[in-house]
């Protein structure tokens, strides 16, 4: 029997490959694993593999047989590189099986990713010669599949088949194992030279298990043609690309080893370079990359809000341009909202369809390629947004019924039973909370593609790191369509998902930062796959937001701080409350005090500058002195989120008082000029900004997860609270009062160390618009649990205790 290890990878990351598995138990009822070295070799596709032989004889037959491949690579030696958990609830079961049998293939395979077998690949010559092409597509209901090309003048191919070049030939493609369909230079001569295919548009025919034919997308592909917003819906389609969404567009053949010179490749004859001479500038010693969560100053950043002044949406040229800012700004990372290929070009991105290939209309790959090689260069972390619960909502050309138009056998998407357990076909599908039904988690072949494209932004763009959108969908939120019941077995495949995704990105580069959206509140969510955890660093803490702003509209539940500071009036406000929350934020989370979903997109959410004067809705941004008493709550808020004990985030424009509301339909009309504004009315918010990020930056205790309550008084609107780290120790003392206490104020707590302190910020300076109200002169002792000093209205001071 011959044992494969197939990492997918273009480079060779491990070393010492060993197979073990149980073939010399004799007859005893425990597993003996023996091991056997394996040996590297690249396979046709140009992945690196890793092989052995083990005989097996007539005995052997009708026994089963485990197998696991351990490695030496950049997570350590000897680690397990069988990532796909067994069928069922336990975690820990990392090993492959098989019984032998006479039928039984005598090769047994294991694909880490999917990067080089699906899609359209390089397939190298035995001889040396120039690659040749294949093409293979997962479709196990079909009938027959055949590859065919459309033109680059319209860049589609409508149900007729109007639109296939018929100038190219169509190649039949013939089936494998796990229902892969493929066709490579040894089945068609005419795929010898990858070369003539690069740029060229197509589409797979497939008939489907019902005997009708369709045409379908490569959901491997590197590239989609379309870069516009039209949905031809099968029709006959005579208009350009630039008009065409991208989501029902031809799949591109591309060369994704190289970079492109130009911002769009255009076939055989476009100038190219490696992707090893491409990266080899990639990163400046002066300024190195943060290498942990706790060390980031995240910036979320939509890339089509960019581009102010345009009419058309940002595109990835306008995010270079915009670095130099950001350098400024001090941030270190940058979050982006999705990338990959999703409907239409006015969109948030949340609604994926092609998951390896980077959004087309934004710029393409190589163009993300050059922003990351950018960002790199000015010492900023690229974390990437990724959509896992759902699909583009209108998925036909896509995932929707690819193979089959029968609801049991929609091979993306979970459906429970068969459609005559349901009044409406619809029924057996699983909701999840999210825009669209559940993917089928349980299919191996769902949950690596998942992995794969993410494998493929950390290898092929040098991502960072990931923010998985709404895990809670996955693990927790599963409910029958038909009817609302919960689906346990969905939520245990989504979980056995996710502990896959952080383990094998996990083996691939151990420094992936990983991040979730997860309202949860599940321990296990950033805990050790090895320990049933879900592997993650940090989780987005949207309580802390909550609390802080108030925008959920469920009363006295949350502290609601920004929002009845905005109401009027100087009465009490529930300090008591947001403590729990600030208290909490050491327990990796991320924290904001704004994000790209409340920021006027959910329903009592509003930018933090109208929020904190209760503007009401559609208002203009205020001016003169309301501004300043606007701006001065935006600094209260912004130094709780920036000091707090989780890793902090804020979303684009909060540093220069962004006004209007953050929509998914409306982002275009609502954008704002950051680098006008810069200089102009936010120049005060910016300041203040930039200085206390370096404030975070230099002081590695306000990046610690250590953090202590000190003192709350609801009537005074006051917060204190301690950050330390070793020796280091500060005091954050924050309100929202409307008159401060220039003339000074006494804390009185047990828990206030005693000593000399020392002002390092105020929130009040006049540089960034405020009244000048500080303690950089005066001395300040706290003695036996009290504490003087100076506060600003509506702000805070930070404080160093001095060593003794």
């Amino acid at each position: 029997m011959k044992f494969v290890y197939d990492t997918g990878l273009r480079h060779a990351i491990f070393e010492h490959a060993r197979l073990r598995g149980t073939w010399d138990n004799h007859g005893r009822h425990s597993p003996i694993w023996s091991e056997r070295p394996m040996q590297q070799t690249t396979g046709r596709d140009g992945a690196i593999t890793y092989e052995a032989e083990v005989p097996l004889g007539d005995a052997d037959f009708g026994k089963e047989f485990r197998w696991e491949v351990v490695l030496d690579g950049p997570l350590g030696l000897d680690r397990n590189g069988v990532f796909t958990e067994q069928p069922g609830p336990e975690h820990d079961l990392l090993f492959r099986r098989f019984t032998l049998e006479r039928h039984t293939p005598r090769e047994q395979r294991y694909y880490l990713t999917h990067l080089r077998r699906l899609g359209a690949q390089k397939y190298f010559a035995a001889d040396g010669g120039p690659p040749g092409i294949s093409f293979a597509v997962w479709a196990p209901n079909a009938q027959s599949v055949e590859v065919v090309f459309g033109s680059l003048e319209n860049g589609y191919i409508a149900n007729d088949g109007s639109g296939i070049d018929l100038s190219r030939p169509t190649f039949t493609l013939h089936r494998m194992q796990d229902g892969v369909w493929k066709v490579d230079p040894e089945d068609d001569p005419r795929l010898g030279r990858f070369s003539d295919f690069v740029g060229a548009p197509y589409m797979y025919k497939i008939q489907k298990e019902g005997g009708e034919f369709a045409y379908r997308t490569d959901l491997y592909s590197r590239s989609q043609l379309g870069t516009g917003d039209e949905n031809p819906r099968g029709e006959p389609f005579q208009k350009s690309p630039r008009e065409l969404d991208g989501v029902v567009s031809c799949s591109l053949v591309l060369d994704f080893d190289v970079v492109y010179a130009d911002k769009r490749h255009s076939g055989p004859s476009a100038q190219a370079i490696s992707e090893e001479e491409f990266w080899q500038s990639e990163f400046c010693h002066a300024t190195p990359l943060p290498s942990r969560i706790d060390d980031l100053v995240i910036y979320e950043l939509h890339i089509g809000s960019l581009g102010y002044g345009q009419v058309r949406p940002g595109n990835f040229e306008d995010a270079i341009s915009l670095i130099p800012y950001l350098v400024e700004l001090g941030i270190n990372a940058v979050e982006l909202l999705p990338i990959m290929e999703s409907n239409g070009t006015k969109t948030w991105g949340y609604g994926n369809s092609h998951h390896f290939a980077i959004e087309s209309s934004a710029g393409g790959r190589d163009q993300f390629r050059r922003f990351v090689r950018a960002c790199h260069q000015r010492g900023i972390a690229v974390i990437v947004d990724v959509v896992y619960n759902h699909y583009v909502p209108d998925g036909d050309r896509a995932q929707w019924h690819y193979d089959s138009d029968r609801e049991e056998n929609n091979i993306y998407y979970w459906y429970q039973g068969k459609t005559s357990d349901y009044q409406s076909p619809d029924g057996g599908y699983v909701d999840n909370l999210s825009s669209g039904w559940a993917p089928r988690f349980h299919e191996q072949m769902v949950r690596t593609l998942f992995i794969s494209s993410a494998v493929a932004l950390v290898t092929e763009f040098h991502v960072d790191g990931f923010r998985v959108d709404q895990t809670t969908s996955m693990h927790a939120y599963n409910s029958l369509h038909a009817d609302g019941r919960s689906v346990p077995e969905a939520n245990l495949a989504g979980a056995k998902f996710l502990r896959e995704l952080s383990r094998t990105l996990r083996m691939v580069r151990p420094a992936t930062i990983l991040t979730c959206e997860d309202h949860s509140d599940w321990v296990l969510v950033t805990e050790h796959p090895d320990g049933a955890g879900l592997g993650f660093d940090a989780t987005w803490y949207s309580n802390f937001y909550h609390h802080l702003s108030g925008d959920t509209g469920r009363g006295a539940e949350c502290a609601n701080l920004l929002v009845t500071a905005g109401r009027g009036g100087n009465g009490e406000l529930a300090m008591d409350l947001f403590a729990g929350a600030l208290a909490a934020t050491g327990r990796k989370t991320v924290v904001y005090h704004e994000s790209h979903d409340e920021a006027g997109n959910s329903e009592h959410s509003q930018r933090t500058l109208m929020a904190a004067i209760a503007a009401p809705r559609g208002a203009a941004a205020p001016t003169g002195e309301l501004r300043k008493f606007a701006e001065s709550r935006c600094r209260f808020a912004a130094g709780l989120a920036l000091l707090s004990a989780g890793t902090p985030m804020f979303l684009m424009g909060e540093e220069i008082g962004a006004s209007k509301d953050f929509k998914f339909d409306n982002f275009l009309e609502h954008r704002e000029d950051l680098q006008a504004e810069r200089v102009g009315a936010g120049r005060y918010l910016f300041r203040f900004y930039r200085d206390l990020i370096r404030l975070r930056q230099r002081h590695h205790a306000c990046a610690a997860p250590n953090i202590e309550i000190v003192y709350t008084h609801n009537a005074d609107r006051i917060i204190a609270f301690r950050r330390w780290k070793g020796p280091e120790n500060y005091l954050v003392i924050a309100t929202l009062s409307d008159h401060g206490w220039p003339d000074g104020y006494e804390l009185a707590s047990d828990k206030l160390l005693d000593g000399q302190w020392r002002e390092i910020f105020t929130s009040d300076a006049a540089c960034y618009g405020g009244d000048g109200v500080s303690n950089e002169r005066e001395p300040i002792v706290a003695s036996e649990g009290r504490l003087k000093l100076k506060l600003p209205a509506r702000g805070f001071v930070v404080v160093r205790r001095l060593p003794t």
